[in-house]
This record gives C-alpha cells, sequence and structure tokens, in this order.
C-alpha cells in the first residue's frame, strides 16, 4: 500500500476499497483464501502481473497484516505466503466476488479460467498462462530467438 490511509471515511466500503487497493491485491488474497501459496506458484496464478507489481503487492499487503511471509522445511529457503486471522477476515467477501464472477461469466460473454485447479492438478499453470520454451537442439545453433521484453531486439539461441 504505497499510499497512507486516510484517517477517516464516510462509508466502511470506502475504507475495505481502500485497503485492497486494486484488482491485483484481490486476485492474490483470493487465492491465499484457498491455501497458502509459494511466490513462484502465485506467478503461475497471475500470469498478466510482472514479477515487480507482484513483488510490491506481496509486501504491502504483508505490511497491512492481511498476509503472512512463512518459512517452509527446514533450511527456510522457501517461503510460503497464508492470509492472517486479518486476512482471513475478508474471506465471505471474496468468495462472493469469485461466486458472481462465476454465475454472471456467461452474461457478460466472457469465459473464466480455475487456474488454481490447474495448479493442483498438473503442478503447472495452463500453457496459455505461461510461456513455454522448449530444449535447444543441434538443429537450433545459430537461430535467434526474440528477446523476452527488453529492448533488445533479438538474442542468440
Amino acid at each position: 500500500m504505497g499510499k497512507r490511509l486516510a484517517k477517516y471515511f464516510h462509508c466502511p466500503t470506502e475504507f475495505t476499497l481502500a485497503v485492497l487497493d486494486g484488482k491485483w491485491k484481490t486476485v492474490i488474497l483470493s487465492y491465499l483464501k484457498e491455501r497458502p501459496c509459494r511466490y513462484a506458484e502465485l506467478r503461475k496464478l497471475v500470469p498478466r502481473l510482472s514479477d515487480k507489481m507482484l513483488t510490491e503487492r506481496l509486501r504491502d499487503l504483508t505490511r497491512t497484516g492481511l498476509v503472512v511471509r512463512r518459512p517452509v522445511g527446514i533450511s527456510g529457503l522457501t517461503q510460503r505466503y497464508d492470509l492472517t486471522e486479518k486476512g482471513s477476515s475478508l474471506n465471505a467477501v471474496l468468495q462472493h466476488l469469485y461466486s458472481s464472477g462465476v454465475e454472471n461469466a456467461d452474461q457478460f460473454g466472457v469465459r473464466v479460467g480455475q487456474p488454481l485447479q490447474e495448479l493442483d492438478a498438473t503442478g503447472t499453470a495452463s500453457v496459455r498462462s505461461r510461456v513455454v520454451r522448449r530444449p535447444l537442439g543441434a538443429r537450433d545453433s545459430g537461430r535467434v530467438r526474440p528477446a523476452r521484453s527488453s529492448g533488445m531486439a533479438t538474442s542468440k539461441i
């Protein structure tokens, strides 16, 4: 939450929306409502969100006390994000938003995915939501692949 919260809100809904501050925090909280996730899992679940933005949003959610970052395993190198008690207080609201999306998608002529179920079933996000790179073979020597989204035009394979 880059901005500071106002000291007074005329309406409780206005306050809640100010805390959530945009769609990405709500999407992240919706996934964490279902289960704790590692950073890489969240990255796969929200492919349109850049690494920088995901990191910022997770920091904001941690600062506001809605999310906690916990070490996993003995080494503690892997971290998992989970809802705090305060974050869990939004579960009903998040569930209503989710249900509304499922119920009304057809009426708006859109399709909605189930990335968390896909992640659980396959261990990876759907093919459409991630970049797939095949291993390099002997035939690929000397070929050029377009660079990701940096300013460079091409990169050598």
